[in-house]
Protein backbone atom coordinates (compact mmCIF):
# COMPACT_ATOMS: atom_id res chain seq x y z
CA UNK A 1 0.00 0.00 0.00
CA UNK A 2 0.99 3.51 -1.06
CA UNK A 3 1.85 5.47 2.56
CA UNK A 4 -0.44 8.27 3.25
CA UNK A 5 0.82 11.59 2.99
CA UNK A 6 -2.04 13.28 6.07
CA UNK A 7 -3.06 17.30 4.79
CA UNK A 8 -4.93 19.33 7.72
CA UNK A 9 -6.35 22.86 7.34
CA UNK A 10 -6.91 25.59 9.62
CA UNK A 11 -8.95 27.95 7.54
CA UNK A 12 -8.24 31.18 9.59
CA UNK A 13 -6.04 34.58 9.12
CA UNK A 14 -5.34 37.16 11.28
CA UNK A 15 -5.95 39.56 7.98
CA UNK A 16 -6.27 38.31 4.48
CA UNK A 17 -3.50 38.95 2.19
CA UNK A 18 -4.37 41.14 -0.75
CA UNK A 19 -2.98 38.29 -3.53
CA UNK A 20 -4.30 34.71 -1.97
CA UNK A 21 -7.13 33.13 -3.57
CA UNK A 22 -6.92 30.13 -0.94
CA UNK A 23 -9.40 29.00 1.27
CA UNK A 24 -8.71 31.51 4.28
CA UNK A 25 -11.00 33.48 6.20
CA UNK A 26 -10.95 36.38 9.01
CA UNK A 27 -13.22 35.40 12.64
CA UNK A 28 -13.28 37.45 15.60
CA UNK A 29 -14.02 34.06 17.28
CA UNK A 30 -12.81 31.00 16.95
CA UNK A 31 -14.31 27.84 19.34
CA UNK A 32 -10.78 26.04 19.55
CA UNK A 33 -12.70 23.14 21.25
CA UNK A 34 -14.91 22.60 18.76
CA UNK A 35 -12.34 22.96 16.03
CA UNK A 36 -10.16 20.69 17.58
CA UNK A 37 -13.14 17.89 18.00
CA UNK A 38 -14.26 18.67 14.11
CA UNK A 39 -10.93 18.11 12.61
CA UNK A 40 -10.17 15.09 14.63
CA UNK A 41 -13.52 13.12 14.19
CA UNK A 42 -13.09 13.94 10.44
CA UNK A 43 -9.99 12.31 10.57
CA UNK A 44 -11.44 9.07 12.58
CA UNK A 45 -13.94 9.06 9.60
CA UNK A 46 -11.29 8.41 7.21
CA UNK A 47 -9.28 6.14 9.43
CA UNK A 48 -12.10 3.71 9.82
CA UNK A 49 -13.00 3.20 5.91
CA UNK A 50 -9.03 3.05 5.23
CA UNK A 51 -7.44 0.85 7.86
CA UNK A 52 -3.97 0.99 9.05
CA UNK A 53 -2.30 2.55 6.16
CA UNK A 54 1.38 3.44 6.93
CA UNK A 55 1.72 7.08 7.62
CA UNK A 56 4.61 9.26 5.41
CA UNK A 57 4.14 12.52 6.61
CA UNK A 58 2.04 14.91 7.96
CA UNK A 59 1.28 18.83 6.73
CA UNK A 60 -0.61 21.78 9.14
CA UNK A 61 -1.80 24.25 5.86
CA UNK A 62 -4.12 27.46 6.35
CA UNK A 63 -4.85 29.67 6.72
CA UNK A 64 -2.59 30.52 9.25
CA UNK A 65 -2.25 27.23 11.34
CA UNK A 66 0.22 28.86 13.81
CA UNK A 67 -2.64 30.39 15.04
CA UNK A 68 -3.83 26.99 15.88
CA UNK A 69 -3.72 25.95 20.10
CA UNK A 70 -0.41 24.09 20.43
CA UNK A 71 -2.76 21.60 21.92
CA UNK A 72 -4.64 20.99 19.07
CA UNK A 73 -1.73 20.57 17.22
CA UNK A 74 -0.22 17.72 19.34
CA UNK A 75 -3.53 15.95 19.54
CA UNK A 76 -3.77 16.05 15.58
CA UNK A 77 -0.39 13.99 15.44
CA UNK A 78 -0.97 11.56 18.40
CA UNK A 79 -3.93 11.09 16.87
CA UNK A 80 -2.63 10.32 13.25
CA UNK A 81 0.27 8.53 14.86
CA UNK A 82 -2.66 6.13 16.83
CA UNK A 83 -4.91 5.36 13.54
CA UNK A 84 -1.82 4.95 10.96
CA UNK A 85 1.07 3.07 11.52
CA UNK A 86 4.40 6.03 11.12
CA UNK A 87 8.03 5.64 10.97
CA UNK A 88 9.80 7.37 13.66
CA UNK A 89 11.33 10.05 11.23
CA UNK A 90 7.81 10.97 10.41
CA UNK A 91 8.17 14.58 8.56
CA UNK A 92 5.68 17.07 10.54
CA UNK A 93 5.43 20.15 8.75
CA UNK A 94 3.12 23.54 9.75
CA UNK A 95 3.08 26.64 8.04
CA UNK A 96 3.65 30.01 10.30
CA UNK A 97 3.94 33.40 9.74
CA UNK A 98 7.07 35.51 11.42
CA UNK A 99 4.51 37.96 13.29
CA UNK A 100 5.28 38.25 16.88
CA UNK A 101 2.51 36.53 18.28
CA UNK A 102 3.36 33.95 16.50
CA UNK A 103 7.02 33.88 16.82
CA UNK A 104 6.12 33.22 20.60
CA UNK A 105 4.42 30.02 20.21
CA UNK A 106 7.06 28.04 18.09
CA UNK A 107 9.04 26.26 20.98
CA UNK A 108 5.65 25.03 21.87
CA UNK A 109 4.79 24.12 18.15
CA UNK A 110 8.37 21.97 18.53
CA UNK A 111 7.14 20.42 21.50
CA UNK A 112 4.04 19.79 20.06
CA UNK A 113 5.51 17.24 17.35
CA UNK A 114 6.10 19.66 13.94
CA UNK A 115 9.94 19.25 13.20
CA UNK A 116 9.54 21.08 9.88
CA UNK A 117 8.74 24.81 9.99
CA UNK A 118 7.10 26.63 6.65
CA UNK A 119 7.43 30.24 7.36
CA UNK A 120 5.60 32.86 5.10
CA UNK A 121 8.16 35.51 4.82
CA UNK A 122 7.35 36.59 1.33
CA UNK A 123 9.96 39.28 1.22
CA UNK A 124 12.50 41.07 3.33
CA UNK A 125 12.10 44.65 1.77
CA UNK A 126 9.95 46.60 4.16
CA UNK A 127 8.29 48.43 0.76
CA UNK A 128 7.27 45.11 -0.85
CA UNK A 129 5.83 43.78 2.76
CA UNK A 130 3.59 46.96 2.81
CA UNK A 131 2.66 46.30 -0.87
CA UNK A 132 1.93 42.45 -0.48
CA UNK A 133 -0.41 43.28 3.18
CA UNK A 134 1.88 41.33 5.14
CA UNK A 135 1.20 41.27 9.10
CA UNK A 136 5.23 41.37 10.09
CA UNK A 137 7.48 43.63 9.20
CA UNK A 138 11.24 42.55 7.92
CA UNK A 139 12.90 42.87 11.45
CA UNK A 140 10.30 40.20 13.06
CA UNK A 141 10.96 37.93 9.27
CA UNK A 142 14.85 38.23 10.05
CA UNK A 143 14.12 37.27 14.23
CA UNK A 144 11.91 34.33 13.15
CA UNK A 145 13.96 33.12 10.93
CA UNK A 146 16.98 32.79 13.46
CA UNK A 147 14.83 31.25 16.45
CA UNK A 148 13.24 29.12 13.58
CA UNK A 149 16.34 27.67 12.92
CA UNK A 150 17.63 27.17 16.40
CA UNK A 151 14.30 25.05 17.11
CA UNK A 152 13.17 23.21 14.18
CA UNK A 153 15.07 20.55 12.56
CA UNK A 154 14.35 21.33 9.32
CA UNK A 155 13.36 24.64 8.55
CA UNK A 156 11.57 26.15 4.96
CA UNK A 157 10.24 29.59 3.86
CA UNK A 158 8.48 31.05 1.02
CA UNK A 159 8.95 34.47 -0.98
CA UNK A 160 7.48 36.24 -3.70
CA UNK A 161 9.02 37.36 -6.57
CA UNK A 162 8.30 39.70 -9.70
CA UNK A 163 6.99 42.20 -7.75
CA UNK A 164 6.28 45.41 -9.30
CA UNK A 165 9.37 47.34 -9.64
CA UNK A 166 11.67 44.72 -8.55
CA UNK A 167 15.35 45.16 -9.29
CA UNK A 168 17.34 41.54 -10.25
CA UNK A 169 20.11 43.42 -8.33
CA UNK A 170 18.06 44.35 -5.01
CA UNK A 171 15.94 40.93 -5.40
CA UNK A 172 19.47 38.59 -5.30
CA UNK A 173 20.58 40.65 -2.29
CA UNK A 174 17.29 39.85 -0.45
CA UNK A 175 17.93 35.94 -1.74
CA UNK A 176 21.23 36.08 -0.21
CA UNK A 177 20.31 37.42 3.12
CA UNK A 178 17.37 35.18 3.81
CA UNK A 179 19.51 32.15 2.35
CA UNK A 180 21.86 32.52 4.32
CA UNK A 181 19.65 33.07 7.64
CA UNK A 182 17.88 29.50 6.32
CA UNK A 183 19.51 27.55 4.06
CA UNK A 184 17.74 24.29 3.82
CA UNK A 185 14.72 24.76 1.81
CA UNK A 186 13.13 27.76 -0.14
CA UNK A 187 9.39 28.06 -1.72
CA UNK A 188 9.53 30.05 -4.40
CA UNK A 189 6.52 32.13 -6.07
CA UNK A 190 5.65 34.46 -9.02
CA UNK A 191 2.98 36.95 -7.71
CA UNK A 192 -0.17 36.44 -10.18
CA UNK A 193 -3.20 37.95 -9.95
CA UNK A 194 -5.84 35.69 -9.05
CA UNK A 195 -9.20 36.31 -9.68
CA UNK A 196 -11.45 37.69 -6.92
CA UNK A 197 -8.90 38.94 -5.16
CA UNK A 198 -8.15 42.59 -4.11
CA UNK A 199 -4.99 42.57 -6.45
CA UNK A 200 -7.12 41.49 -8.96
CA UNK A 201 -9.48 44.53 -8.90
CA UNK A 202 -6.23 46.90 -7.95
CA UNK A 203 -4.48 46.10 -11.27
CA UNK A 204 -7.55 45.97 -13.53
CA UNK A 205 -7.91 49.57 -12.38
CA UNK A 206 -4.30 50.18 -12.91
CA UNK A 207 -3.07 50.33 -9.42
CA UNK A 208 -0.07 48.74 -9.98
CA UNK A 209 1.90 46.58 -13.12
CA UNK A 210 3.97 43.68 -12.95
CA UNK A 211 7.05 42.92 -14.83
CA UNK A 212 7.30 41.28 -18.16
CA UNK A 213 7.33 37.93 -19.00
CA UNK A 214 11.59 38.36 -19.82
CA UNK A 215 12.04 40.13 -16.93
CA UNK A 216 10.36 37.97 -14.54
CA UNK A 217 12.53 34.92 -16.46
CA UNK A 218 15.30 36.84 -15.71
CA UNK A 219 14.57 37.19 -11.89
CA UNK A 220 13.34 33.49 -11.99
CA UNK A 221 17.50 32.25 -13.26
CA UNK A 222 18.64 34.91 -10.99
CA UNK A 223 16.66 32.74 -8.21
CA UNK A 224 18.64 29.46 -9.34
CA UNK A 225 22.09 30.98 -9.54
CA UNK A 226 22.02 32.98 -5.96
CA UNK A 227 20.09 29.40 -4.83
CA UNK A 228 22.67 27.74 -5.96
CA UNK A 229 25.58 29.27 -4.14
CA UNK A 230 23.71 28.01 -0.90
CA UNK A 231 23.76 24.33 -2.55
CA UNK A 232 19.73 24.57 -3.19
CA UNK A 233 18.79 23.06 -5.79
CA UNK A 234 15.17 23.42 -7.87
CA UNK A 235 13.50 19.89 -7.52
CA UNK A 236 10.60 21.45 -8.46
CA UNK A 237 9.26 24.30 -10.24
CA UNK A 238 9.20 26.35 -7.62
CA UNK A 239 11.08 24.78 -4.58
CA UNK A 240 14.66 25.02 -3.88
CA UNK A 241 16.03 22.21 -1.72
CA UNK A 242 19.68 20.93 -0.44
CA UNK A 243 19.89 17.35 -0.77
CA UNK A 244 17.92 15.40 1.37
CA UNK A 245 16.01 18.31 1.91
CA UNK A 246 12.89 17.72 0.03
CA UNK A 247 9.29 18.17 1.27
CA UNK A 248 8.39 14.41 1.60
CA UNK A 249 4.82 15.51 1.33
CA UNK A 250 4.28 17.53 -1.12
CA UNK A 251 6.22 15.06 -3.08
CA UNK A 252 3.80 12.43 -2.46
CA UNK A 253 1.57 15.33 -4.48
CA UNK A 254 3.79 15.61 -7.12
CA UNK A 255 4.60 11.60 -7.37
CA UNK A 256 0.79 11.36 -7.32
CA UNK A 257 1.08 9.35 -4.30
CA UNK A 258 -2.01 8.23 -1.69
CA UNK A 259 -2.77 11.62 0.07
CA UNK A 260 -5.71 12.43 3.05
CA UNK A 261 -7.30 15.44 3.03
CA UNK A 262 -8.68 16.87 7.00
CA UNK A 263 -10.93 20.59 7.26
CA UNK A 264 -12.56 23.00 5.31
CA UNK A 265 -11.65 22.70 1.36
CA UNK A 266 -9.25 19.99 1.63
CA UNK A 267 -8.48 17.64 -0.94
CA UNK A 268 -7.56 14.27 -1.09
CA UNK A 269 -6.43 11.56 -3.66
CA UNK A 270 -6.96 7.38 -2.42
CA UNK A 271 -6.09 4.66 -4.29
CA UNK A 272 -8.74 2.30 -3.38
CA UNK A 273 -9.09 -1.59 -4.93
CA UNK A 274 -7.93 -0.34 -8.30
CA UNK A 275 -10.00 2.94 -8.06
CA UNK A 276 -8.68 6.24 -7.62
CA UNK A 277 -11.39 8.41 -5.60
CA UNK A 278 -11.32 11.98 -5.50
CA UNK A 279 -12.82 13.84 -2.42
CA UNK A 280 -13.05 17.61 -1.61
CA UNK A 281 -14.46 19.14 1.87
CA UNK A 282 -16.89 22.01 1.99
CA UNK A 283 -15.03 25.05 1.52
CA UNK A 284 -16.91 26.55 4.06
CA UNK A 285 -16.27 27.02 7.42
CA UNK A 286 -18.64 26.69 9.11
CA UNK A 287 -20.59 24.58 6.97
CA UNK A 288 -17.90 21.75 7.43
CA UNK A 289 -17.93 22.32 10.75
CA UNK A 290 -21.65 21.37 11.00
CA UNK A 291 -21.60 18.95 8.77
CA UNK A 292 -18.53 17.25 10.85
CA UNK A 293 -20.85 17.54 13.74
CA UNK A 294 -23.96 16.30 12.18
CA UNK A 295 -22.31 12.86 10.30
CA UNK A 296 -18.85 12.86 11.15
CA UNK A 297 -16.99 14.41 8.41
CA UNK A 298 -17.43 17.62 6.01
CA UNK A 299 -17.45 16.03 2.50
CA UNK A 300 -18.86 17.82 -0.50
CA UNK A 301 -18.07 15.88 -3.27
CA UNK A 302 -16.61 12.43 -3.91
CA UNK A 303 -15.91 10.85 -7.15
CA UNK A 304 -14.56 7.74 -9.35
CA UNK A 305 -11.36 9.12 -11.67
CA UNK A 306 -11.30 7.82 -14.98
CA UNK A 307 -8.11 6.63 -16.31
CA UNK A 308 -7.51 9.55 -18.57
CA UNK A 309 -8.09 12.01 -15.75
CA UNK A 310 -6.00 10.03 -13.18
CA UNK A 311 -2.48 9.99 -16.33
CA UNK A 312 -3.53 13.64 -17.11
CA UNK A 313 -3.10 14.49 -12.92
CA UNK A 314 -0.41 11.99 -12.35
CA UNK A 315 1.41 14.23 -15.82
CA UNK A 316 0.47 17.94 -14.55
CA UNK A 317 1.91 16.89 -11.57
CA UNK A 318 5.08 14.87 -11.98
CA UNK A 319 6.38 17.16 -15.14
CA UNK A 320 7.11 19.55 -12.15
CA UNK A 321 9.62 17.40 -10.87
CA UNK A 322 13.44 17.86 -12.34
CA UNK A 323 13.57 14.34 -11.92
CA UNK A 324 10.36 13.70 -14.32
CA UNK A 325 7.63 11.19 -14.39
CA UNK A 326 8.51 7.14 -14.34
CA UNK A 327 5.73 5.52 -17.21
CA UNK A 328 5.78 2.01 -15.26
CA UNK A 329 4.09 4.36 -12.37
CA UNK A 330 1.76 6.62 -14.24
CA UNK A 331 0.04 3.26 -16.21
CA UNK A 332 0.57 1.71 -12.13
CA UNK A 333 -1.94 4.70 -11.11
CA UNK A 334 -3.84 5.41 -13.30
CA UNK A 335 -4.43 2.06 -15.17
CA UNK A 336 -3.53 3.77 -19.25
CA UNK A 337 -0.06 3.72 -20.62
CA UNK A 338 1.88 6.55 -21.07
CA UNK A 339 1.59 6.52 -24.92
CA UNK A 340 -2.01 6.81 -24.31
CA UNK A 341 -2.18 9.74 -22.16
CA UNK A 342 0.34 11.76 -24.54
CA UNK A 343 -0.57 13.22 -27.94
CA UNK A 344 2.58 11.81 -29.86
CA UNK A 345 3.11 14.22 -32.84
CA UNK A 346 2.64 17.26 -29.60
CA UNK A 347 5.53 14.93 -27.65
CA UNK A 348 7.82 15.04 -30.62
CA UNK A 349 7.75 18.44 -31.23
CA UNK A 350 8.29 19.11 -27.45
CA UNK A 351 11.65 17.25 -27.47
CA UNK A 352 12.74 18.39 -30.41
CA UNK A 353 12.51 22.04 -29.27
CA UNK A 354 14.14 20.69 -26.31
CA UNK A 355 11.16 21.42 -23.98
CA UNK A 356 10.98 17.30 -23.05
CA UNK A 357 13.63 14.87 -23.13
CA UNK A 358 13.69 11.17 -22.30
CA UNK A 359 16.38 10.62 -19.54
CA UNK A 360 19.07 7.83 -19.56
CA UNK A 361 16.87 5.84 -16.98
CA UNK A 362 13.87 6.01 -19.02
CA UNK A 363 12.07 8.81 -17.87
CA UNK A 364 10.47 11.60 -19.22
CA UNK A 365 11.55 14.79 -17.62
CA UNK A 366 11.26 18.85 -18.15
CA UNK A 367 14.14 20.30 -19.01
CA UNK A 368 15.23 24.02 -17.73
CA UNK A 369 13.32 25.69 -20.40
CA UNK A 370 10.56 23.17 -20.72
CA UNK A 371 10.09 24.14 -17.08
CA UNK A 372 9.06 27.64 -17.60
CA UNK A 373 6.69 26.80 -20.11
CA UNK A 374 4.65 23.81 -18.56
CA UNK A 375 1.29 26.27 -18.45
CA UNK A 376 1.46 26.36 -22.12
CA UNK A 377 2.90 23.23 -23.14
CA UNK A 378 0.74 20.75 -20.90
CA UNK A 379 -2.89 21.56 -22.67
CA UNK A 380 -1.54 20.60 -25.77
CA UNK A 381 0.70 17.67 -24.80
CA UNK A 382 -1.83 15.62 -22.87
CA UNK A 383 -4.68 13.91 -25.04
Amino acid sequence: MEPLALYIHWPFCLRKCPYCDFNSHVREGIDQAAWRGALLRELRHEAARLGPRPLASIFFGGGTPSLMPPETVAALVEEACDLFPAPPDLEVTLEANPTSVEAARLAEIRAAGVNRLSLGIQALDPAALRFLGREHSAAEAVAALETSRAIFPRLSFDLIYARPGQPEAAWRAELRQALALAADHLSLYQLTIEPGTRFATEYARGAFALPDPDEAARLYWATVEEAARFSLAPYEVSNYAQPGAESRHNLAYWRYGDYLGIGPGAHQRLLLDGAMIATRRHRAPEEWLARVTRQGHGTAEEEELTPADRAREALLMGLRLAEGIDPARIEARSSLPLAEALDPAMLLACIEEGYLEWTGAGRLRATDEGRMRLDAMLPVLLR
